[in-house]
């Protein structure tokens, strides 16, 4: 099974459980810090990835910095560490919310640009969206001026790369393709 089906499972599966206890707000507010945490500490990503560091360790690193998490976020790192799986902690963060969002009926389009977003972009933007999905959405403008110019919009498990460094990239591979 792939990891993404798998933090699929787990996310799930927490979700359920979170819904069952009326606290799957709660566990949406550990999983947002969850994720951004891991995400903006490097050292604590290869930490978790590294199978030199014991399971034990990794887990009680987590339960200090996650202290004041909900039991149920808790129980997760704990099933995460017990199955050793602790390394896709933050997939599973990732799809939790994107699956509880979902439950309430709404979504968040991530839109990755060079430069930053016009108010009439954004709302033109919001429109497709809802449109495609059917859901109230809500934009996050990430700016990325690696992707030179275009946009990268996510939303859910979808991805539509319209970047022109995408671009370049295929016509990279298509002339390395043909030599």
């Amino acid at each position: 099974m792939n990891q993404n089906r798998a933090a699929i499972r787990y996310a799930k599966a927490t979700l359920d459980y979170a819904v069952e206890k009326k606290a799957a707000d709660a566990v949406e507010k550990d999983m947002r810090d969850i994720a951004a945490t891991i995400s903006e500490n490097g050292e604590l990503q290869s930490v978790l990835e590294s199978p030199i560091v014991k399971s034990e360790l990794k887990k009680s690193a987590l339960l200090e910095i996650f202290k004041d998490a909900n039991e149920i976020s808790k129980g997760l790192i704990q099933t995460l560490v017990d199955n050793k799986r602790i390394a896709m902690l933050q997939e599973v963060a990732y799809k939790y919310i994107i699956l509880h969002e979902k439950m309430k009926g709404e979504e968040v389009a991530y839109v990755t640009t060079a430069v930053p977003l016009t108010a009439d972009l954004e709302k033109k933007i919001l429109a497709e969206v809802k449109k495609a999905t059917g859901n109230k959405v809500t934009i996050e403008n990430k700016v990325d001026e690696a992707i030179i110019g275009g946009f990268v919009l996510r939303v859910g498990d979808t991805q539509y790369d319209a970047s022109i460094a995408n671009k370049l990239n295929g016509l990279k591979r298509e002339f390395t393709n043909s030599l």
